[in-house]
C-alpha cells in the first residue's frame, strides 16, 4: 500500500438529487502528479453523481474552501457506483453489504440503513443488478445508480 502521505482529501460540490439540495462531499484520493493537480479517487462517493472510485481527476486548491477542490474527471476507471437505502430496517446494513461483497464489490457504509457499492470494471454488472432488483422487489432496499460506466451498460 502506498504511504499515507500520498493521499489527500478532495472537496466535491454538486446538486444532490438524493438530498434535493446543493451539497458537498470530501473523498480520499491518491496523488498521481501533484504539480499538475492529478489525483486518483480512493473513496466510493456517497452522494456525488457521475463519478466512481478509481476515476482520475483534476483538483486545484481553493483558497475560500481551504482545500483541494474537484475540477474535472480526466480518466474514467470504468467502475460504477450504486447507492443503497435499506427499506426493511430489521435487516442490519452489514448483512446486505456482505451480499455484494460476495459478488466481488467493495462497499462503504455511511450510516445504518445507507451504503454505497463500487462495482469494479472487471465485473459483469448483470448479476449485481439482478440482486439489486430482487432485493428491491421484495421490499428490502431501494437503490440508485448515479454512475454507470459504459462497460456496465447492457
Amino acid at each position: 500500500m502506498p504511504a499515507k502521505e500520498n493521499y489527500v482529501k478532495i472537496l466535491f460540490k454538486f446538486y444532490s438529487d438524493v438530498l434535493d439540495e446543493q451539497t458537498a462531499e470530501t473523498m480520499w484520493a491518491e496523488v498521481v502528479d501533484e504539480s499538475k493537480g492529478i489525483y486518483k479517487l480512493n473513496s466510493i462517493p456517497f452522494y456525488a453523481p457521475n463519478i466512481a472510485c478509481g476515476d482520475t481527476v483534476i483538483a486545484t486548491y481553493d483558497t475560500d474552501e481551504q482545500m483541494l477542490t474537484f475540477e474535472a474527471i480526466i480518466e474514467f476507471s470504468g467502475n460504477s457506483t450504486v447507492q443503497v437505502a435499506l427499506m426493511d430496517k430489521s435487516i442490519p446494513t452489514n448483512d446486505i453489504r456482505e451480499v455484494f461483497h460476495d459478488l466481488g464489490c467493495a462497499t462503504e457504509k455511511f450510516k445504518e440503513g445507507y451504503f454505497v457499492i463500487d462495482v469494479p470494471v472487471v465485473l459483469n454488472f448483470t448479476p449485481i443488478e439482478s440482486k439489486l432488483k430482487e432485493l428491491s422487489g421484495s421490499g428490502v432496499l431501494d437503490y440508485a445508480i448515479p454512475c454507470l460506466s459504459d462497460q456496465h451498460r447492457v
